[in-house]
């Protein structure tokens, strides 16, 4: 790489034991793509990287020098587009890795319980998963939740939708949602469930104690049984002229309620 004042990246790091990184459905290989997720990865020590395809260009504009033994393949732009989804903006980089460790929920319950916790609810469009879980970061959220099932596993859009969240902010898959709300609020947390027919306004709705913030599906919202499992609902305050905001969008605005709210 043409910069000699780079720092080292981690490169090939083994998985930790005990599966500090995040929950994943996939089983394969995953290939990320774009200067932010890669590098992010590449950085993660919880990553265990299997091959990275860069340009000259896509290599030079990382923050850091690869180790020398990094299995490394010089590549044209248009053979990258061959190794991703179409039109794909993969910046001259795509990195092939296995997915993280999975994470139990105990994990983030035993953590910082400022920090909010977000729990999706059959939300399956990776970019808005990959979105929510940048806005989970730059707010400092502890995890997302989702279900094993109705929920994308890691993928590359994801990872470019996270711009580099996706090594960053912890994702726990489990079995039931209704029983991981049991256990949240077990651990004190408060869950409002955001839904656009509720009474109740959210910031009005926010508690002084740790709060776990539950989004459902656009269009469908939360199931049913889901809502049952929340301590209160509550809407953002958005004009009658729109019915609903995106969900990624609407997870992000809460969790600068979240963070902004006044405590004590």
């Amino acid at each position: 790489m043409a910069k000699d004042n780079k720092r080292a990246l981690r490169g090939r790091a083994g998985r930790m034991q005990g599966g500090r990184g995040s929950g994943r459905a996939s089983k394969g290989a995953v290939r990320l793509w774009g200067r932010h997720a890669v590098e992010a990865a590449l950085n993660n020590p919880d990553r265990h990287h299997r091959k990275l395809w860069a340009t000259l260009e896509g290599l030079d504009s990382l923050d850091g020098e690869l180790p020398a033994d990094f299995p490394l393949e010089r590549a044209e732009v248009a053979d990258l587009a061959r190794l991703v989804a179409r039109d794909a903006p993969h910046q001259g980089l795509v990195l092939e890795c296995d997915p993280l460790d999975d994470l139990h929920l105990s994990d983030v319950l035993a953590g910082d319980a400022d920090r909010p916790i977000v729990v999706l609810d059959q939300v399956t469009d990776p970019h808005n998963v990959g979105a929510i879980l940048r806005s989970a970061a730059a707010f400092n959220a502890a995890a997302i939740v989702t279900q094993d099932r109705h929920a994308p596993p890691e993928s590359g859009v994801i990872g470019k939708s996270a711009s580099g969240a996706l090594e960053i902010v912890p994702w726990v898959r489990v079995v039931n949602l209704a029983r991981a709300l049991e256990e949240i609020a077990e651990a004190g947390y408060w869950r409002i469930g955001l839904a656009g027919e509720a009474e109740a306004n959210f910031a009005e709705a926010l508690p002084t104690g740790p709060v776990a913030l539950v989004l459902g599906a656009e269009g469908e919202g939360m199931r049913h049984n889901v809502g049952q499992h929340c301590d209160a609902l509550a809407r953002l305050p958005i004009s009658a002229a729109m019915e609903s905001l995106n969900v990624s969008n609407a997870a992000a605005i809460a969790l600068y309620a979240i963070a902004t709210r006044a405590v004590g």
